[in-house]
């Protein structure tokens, strides 16, 4: 079951990758414009702060609970401090437990 769960989530991505075919340099990115993208690149982005804020040896694990929160947390910071790179707002707000 699992298996079936992560291809389809694979197969999913790909075709939602390949139709935008986007680069993003996150480094570049101010939490007001990351505020007013759409739910779809949100979603991308947080999945890739988490990868990226993870310890080398985490469990490969996506926590959906812990993104939920840690995206709670990064917009409100967010709200609080627009002008700031989201860079600098997931370091302030997200943590590898």
């Amino acid at each position: 079951m699992k298996r079936i769960v992560l291809f389809a989530t694979a197969a999913l991505l790909s075709a939602t990758l390949s139709a935008q075919a986007q680069r993003l340099d996150v480094s570049t990115v101010k939490c007001k414009d990351f505020m007013a993208s759409s739910t779809e690149n949100i979603a991308f982005i947080m999945m890739w702060l988490q990868g990226y804020y993870s310890s080398e040896d985490s469990s490969p694990v996506i926590d959906f609970e812990k993104m939920k929160k840690d995206g709670t947390k990064l917009a409100e910071y967010c709200a609080k401090n627009p002008d700031d790179s989201l860079i600098t707002a997931a370091d302030e707000t997200l943590d590898d437990d």
